[in-house]
């Protein structure tokens, strides 16, 4: 890390916000607050769900730990881009295409990058047709929620419209996606680094809401038990996956495996999780840096365009 903690003036941490991840994005921020705090910075608490953001012109820069939409969707990057006030994370480009399931998709299958096979939804789709492509169990999500809000397991022929429909209730795009039972893992890009691979055991059906913040039984298996050549060939994607939308700075990139071994690149978050269950410090952790380090490193990579 170049700069010092003196070099970074007057800091907001924003947290909170309006989207449906207030509650994580606020356990989120306290964490980051109280890290920075202990490490000397002048780091102040901001949540843009309550305050006009005209007040963070005292500010000289900003760490994003805001989850979900007006957050971690390009909305924020841009005011603060307008602004003039550096921050943490990928840009306004990389930020909306990451926030967006569907486009993420789209560009990461240009790219050459294995994605499951999905299809997406509305209220004129052959659900049955669907059904029989993608094959179950298969999941229906919205393309532009975060945190499994709005996702819902399908393991029984015929349940795929109600599924669309209770998704529905969380946002306009909709998606069908097949069923990739082999694991869940995710790995974190830090500036030029690739943390190392952590794989995911939910206690529940799948790694929901309630896994991912609620639950203690949730197993975090970190480095993941992979071959190395695997690891390697898997870290080199999620690289490419998270460059491949534009992304700078920090993220996280989700993948599944299946039976066979074979790896799917599932999602890409803009601005991952900070509370006592997130992946990244866990994964941070295990390359020695602990949440404070952490925390500094990210704010030192806080930038404008």
């Amino acid at each position: 890390m170049s700069e010092t903690k003196q070099d970074f003036g007057k800091v907001a941490v924003l947290m909170g916000g309006v989207s449906g991840e207030r509650e994580v994005s606020l356990n989120s921020g306290r964490g980051v607050l109280a890290a920075l705090r202990s490490q000397g910075v002048d780091a102040h608490a901001f949540d843009p769900g309550r305050e006009s953001l005209d007040a963070l012109k005292i500010f000289d820069r900003v760490f994003i730990a805001l989850h979900g939409g007006y957050g971690e969707d390009g909305a924020i990057q841009g005011a603060l881009e307008i602004m003039g006030i550096p921050y943490t994370g990928p840009g306004v480009m990389a930020s909306a295409i990451g926030m967006d399931k569907f486009r993420t998709k789209l560009i990461w299958q240009a790219a050459g990058l294995p994605v499951p096979e999905y299809a997406m939804l509305d209220e004129d789709a052959d659900f049955a047709e669907v059904e029989k492509r993608l094959g179950l169990p298969l999941f229906v999500k919205p393309a532009r929620e975060g945190s499994s809000i709005g996702v819902f397991m399908v393991t029984k022929a015929g349940g795929l419209k109600d599924a669309f429909v209770s998704a529905r209730a969380h946002g306009s795009l909709i998606m069908a996606e097949k069923g990739v039972m082999g694991g869940e893992y995710t790995v974190a890009i830090l500036g030029d680094e690739v943390l190392p691979i952590v794989k995911i055991e939910p206690a529940t059906a799948f790694y929901d809401y309630e896994a991912k913040y609620l639950r203690d039984d949730t197993r975090y298996i970190c480095p993941a038990e992979l071959p190395a050549a695997k690891s390697a060939e898997i870290q080199a994607g999620a690289r490419h996956a998270f460059r491949a939308i534009g992304g700078i700075g920090w993220g996280r990139v989700d993948f599944l495996m299946d039976e066979a071994g074979k790896h799917y690149f599932l999602e890409v978050n803009t601005a991952p999780g900070m509370t006592t269950h997130s992946l990244v410090p866990m994964s941070a952790r295990q390359s020695g840096l602990s949440f404070e380090s952490l925390c500094l490193k990210i704010l030192a990579g806080a930038h404008l365009g």
